[in-house]
């Protein structure tokens, strides 16, 4: 996968996460508690696939430079 390909996913990733964060704040606004934990579990998830797909992307970065 190329560089362009990877920062191209992880911007995908970070559209996900702003929508979750979205979701999460409305859970808080109506108490929602478990749905919110289940929201922080899913941003820590996509965090997670966000670092990856930077990571890839600097590790193709640097075996094309």
């Amino acid at each position: 996968m190329s560089a362009n390909e990877s920062l191209g996913k992880a911007q995908e990733l970070a559209e996900r996460l702003r929508a979750k964060l979205d979701a999460l704040e409305q859970r808080a606004d109506a108490g929602d508690v478990d749905g919110a934990v289940d929201d922080l579990a899913e941003i820590a998830e996509i965090a997670k696939q966000i670092e990856a797909e930077v990571q890839r992307a600097r590790a193709s970065a640097d075996a094309g430079a």
